[in-house]
């Protein structure tokens, strides 16, 4: 199949993947929020968190249903474009993204429903089980998704039939992967995190407009203290695994995710550089002394590969911007952790709402965890390329042939132009509920 094609097919998933993922990042963290919300209601006999949930419940509403139309697409696409990884590999990935479609996605939206439109039905008791349930199948949904994604990356439970298609030996292999777990823990503490940052961000502008001030507080209280504890939480210890199943199963993606050519011990973590893959070396950099064989391998003296001991044929083919967005992602999530541990405190002393550079920043910080989130997965899955399946089927192997590139062009720019229109849709409808305010969300 021409190499234009391949391009195509690749554009095209990763822009309506990337697309897709900014609103369930949202809804997963929103869930526990809500959750937690409405423990407080109940705890507290305080009206205002129960307020403050419909608010919220009916923004998660929004971004849910956005999230569903997007993430249609996306399934054709493995029959349209990538039909031989399709046929090879779906006697396996098909059991968790049925189980996805079928349970946890009905699971999610019927509760969902009952959220929004029941409350006065369910009364205050069986409304809460109901954030449960939602909170449940949401979750339940992210794993089913993160263990297709890991067998992807780590292929366990399987065998090969002499057809060269893969079909399933152990389901509890497949569903229990170590690098599913380690996968899903990281990209769970990080969705929270982004909803943590979205509610602080709104608290902090209604306290900066003077409006709903007791439940801008709530939001910020709520908002600062989950931040910075899955802001942690996905740097260590989540992070921190997910590293160490790199260094060990995808040691050529560690290499160029740190820019590192030459191996040998003491490796250094790349802070600034610049990858120069023609001259084979990386341009001014600067690194930490052994703290990459540290954070791979748990010794500082331990020997960390370089990409020089890999044959090209297996390095990843994009080691630029692997680079660029494993730095993106880190960076950024340093400085959350320092920005919550700053906010967290004073939002809890009473002070959050006076210190108004502090909600400045708290508030136009709300993009950078769609930021990081999506440079995390674009390391993810740059990273495992040249494979699709890794050591198992390639990339240039795994494309529909008989899909040529202008069809798969025509395709992107029409999924651009939908997805446009549903962007300034889902702006508006945002816009609205922010404007009304969570007093006027009741239902």
């Amino acid at each position: 199949m021409p190499s234009d094609a391949l391009f195509w097919h690749r554009l095209q998933f990763a822009f309506t993947i990337v697309y897709h993922y900014l609103f369930p990042q949202l809804t997963m963290g929103l869930a526990l929020l809500i959750v937690l919300m409405k423990t407080l209601g109940l705890a507290t006999r305080d009206a205002r968190w129960d307020s403050a949930a419909r608010f919220w419940i009916r923004i998660f509403g929004i971004n849910f249903a956005v999230g569903v139309v997007t993430g249609v697409p996306m399934e054709f696409q493995f029959g349209t474009n990538w039909a031989v990884f399709a046929r090879t590999a779906g006697r396996i990935i098909g059991h968790t993204l049925g189980i996805e479609s079928l349970f946890a996605f009905f699971l999610e939206s019927s509760f969902l429903a009952l959220l929004v439109w029941g409350e006065r039905r369910l009364g205050r008791v069986r409304h809460y089980l109901a954030a449960w349930a939602l909170f449940v199948g949401s979750w339940l949904s992210g794993y089913f998704i993160i263990a297709t994604n890991a067998f992807m990356q780590s292929p366990v439970g399987h065998e090969v039939l002499p057809d060269g298609t893969l079909r399933l030996a152990d389901f509890r292999a497949f569903v229990l992967n170590p690098w599913a777990l380690a996968q899903y823990a990281h990209n769970m503490a990080a969705s929270v995190v982004t909803a943590s940052f979205v509610v602080a961000a709104v608290g902090a502008w209604y306290a900066l407009k003077g409006r709903h001030a007791t439940l801008a507080g709530h939001f910020l209280r709520l908002g600062t203290t989950v931040g910075l504890v899955a802001a942690v939480l996905v740097a260590f210890p989540t992070g921190d695994r997910q590293a160490k199943l790199v260094a060990r199963h995808q040691p050529v993606a560690l290499a160029a995710m740190e820019g590192r050519f030459e191996s040998g011990p003491m490796a250094g973590m790349t802070l600034i550089g610049q990858p120069n893959v023609r001259a084979r070396r990386l341009d001014n950099p600067i690194h930490v002394p052994g703290m990459l064989s540290f954070l791979a391998y748990g010794t500082f003296h331990s020997d960390v590969k370089g990409l020089l001991d890999f044959p090209p044929r297996d390095w990843p083919d994009n080691i630029e911007l692997l680079y660029y967005a494993f730095h993106v992602m880190a960076g950024l999530g340093t400085f959350m952790i320092a920005l919550m541990a700053l906010a967290a405190p004073l939002a809890w002393t009473g002070r959050l709402e006076r210190a108004r550079p502090v909600l400045w920043l708290v508030m136009l910080a709300f993009p950078f965890p769609y930021i990081a989130t999506t440079a995390g997965w674009l390391t993810t899955e740059l990273g495992r390329q040249p494979w699709l399946i890794y050591g198992i089927l390639r990339t240039a192997q795994g494309a529909s042939p008989t899909v040529h590139s202008g069809t798969a062009l025509f395709t992107l720019i029409g999924f651009c132009g939908l997805y446009f229109v549903l962007g300034v849709l889902f702006l508006f409808l945002i816009g609205r509920e922010i404007a009304h305010g969570p007093e006027a969300a009741h239902g």
